[in-house]
């Protein structure tokens, strides 16, 4: 599996690369610009903060141009922690990172001794270990999204494998368990009923003992255009809402947040607009889409990310709009609970001073939000970014 196209919409391979300087440049400012070959290069994971210092993955570049793990802080020092061997090492890291016990923790998409992906440890020394190669039919295979902890044990998903009755090789994804020490437990296999999740990219929310998360597509004829699901750790599934009705959302990529009870998310299309939307949904399953994004020059459109909740408001990214129709390159936005969307800043093309195309989630430290983008920055392999909210 290459790179998911379905996940890069936000990508737009065009047009001018004359650099604009943001008009919010008073609160937006780019942190790192990546310089690809052995740095880094494309980002698709969000920062995690590990005693001041934020730890991300790139997809390519490093020493094998096969992925790295990477740490910067917010004065724009960036240290490639770990470059990525391919192999029986990991290869292409697209999720972001889990510290724990002192270690971070991810997945990487293929790679591994089967080429089906990775579970992996590395310390922030740079001492790496793979903790686990997926081996496809019942097990799991091409984990997009990151891993979460919950008691002992970290939960993750990945998009292919499983049973594969309704989807074919490789599967139509599972939810997995694996303890620190490597031993892995396939929890449940997508796609064994209909209307069920299948193709799961994003990472899960643990909440009151179950697990949710959403899928990008759906085992439904009907309306094939994502779910949010349910699932306990004893391998019981539930879907909660199939998208795709009427001016509903399509293709949910990010995962959920919990603000006060009712969960929270984004689909990439679908909405009154086909640009996306950010939606509410209540445990019992009960869905509302609070705003539908306009794209074009004003706008956002295309979000492949998970909220975050700081104070009361949601903020999140677009990977397009914020320019025009041809031509767009992403935002920063918040949002109310209520549907008030605003737009805090508009990327700038691929090639430039300014990040290009931002899908990962946000973090909130120190009062100022950090993010990455997939292009963009002086030499067009990604930036780190921070923004005020």
């Amino acid at each position: 599996m290459s790179k998911p196209s379905m996940l890069a919409a936000g990508i737009v391979l065009a047009g001018s690369l004359a650099a604009v300087l943001p008009a919010d440049a008073s609160h937006y400012s780019v942190v790192y610009s990546f310089k690809g070959g052995a740095d880094g290069a494309e980002l698709f994971s969000g920062l995690v903060d590990v005693g001041g210092t934020l730890y991300g993955t790139t997809w390519t570049g490093g020493a094998a141009n096969d992925g790295t793990v990477f740490a910067v802080t917010p004065a724009g020092s960036e240290t490639v922690v770990y470059s990525f061997k391919g192999g029986a090492d990991g290869v292409n890291p697209y999720a972001g990172l889990l510290p724990v016990g002192g270690a971070l923790y991810g997945t990487t998409e293929t790679g591994g001794a089967n080429n089906l992906g990775t579970v992996f440890a590395v310390t922030p020394a740079g001492s790496e270990t793979v903790l686990y190669s997926f081996r496809g039919g019942l097990d799991g295979t091409l984990p997009v999204g990151g891993l979460i902890k919950k008691g002992a044990a970290l939960y993750g998903t990945t998009s292919g494998g499983g049973d594969g009755s309704a989807c074919g090789t490789p599967g139509c994804g599972t939810v997995f368990k694996i303890t620190t020490a490597g031993v892995e437990k396939v929890l449940f296999r997508f796609g064994n009923y209909e209307p069920d999740a299948v193709d799961p990219l994003g990472n899960l929310f643990a909440s009151g003992g179950e697990f949710y998360g959403t899928s990008y597509n759906s085992d439904d004829a009907a309306t094939p255009l994502g779910a949010v699901f349910e699932t306990t750790k004893k391998g019981t599934e539930s879907v909660l809402h199939l998208f795709g009705s009427g001016t509903d959302g399509a293709d949910p990529v990010g995962g959920l947040i919990d603000v006060k009870g009712t969960f929270y998310g984004t689909t990439e299309s679908g909405g009154a607009n086909e640009y996306g939307t950010v939606f509410s949904l209540t445990p019992a399953g009960v869905e509302t889409v609070l705003y539908s994004f306009k794209g074009g020059k004003h706008d956002g459109a295309g979000p492949q990310a998970a909220l975050i909740d700081v104070g009361g408001t949601l903020y999140g990214t677009t990977g397009n709009g914020g320019r025009n129709n041809n031509y767009s390159y992403g935002t920063v936005f918040k949002i109310t609970l209520g549907g008030q969307e605003t737009v805090m800043h508009k990327f700038g093309p691929l090639k430039g001073p300014d990040g290009s195309v931002p899908l990962s989630d946000l973090i909130e430290v120190g009062g100022k939000l950090y993010g990455t983008t997939y292009g963009g920055g002086v030499n067009g392999d990604g930036t780190v970014f921070e923004i005020k909210p």
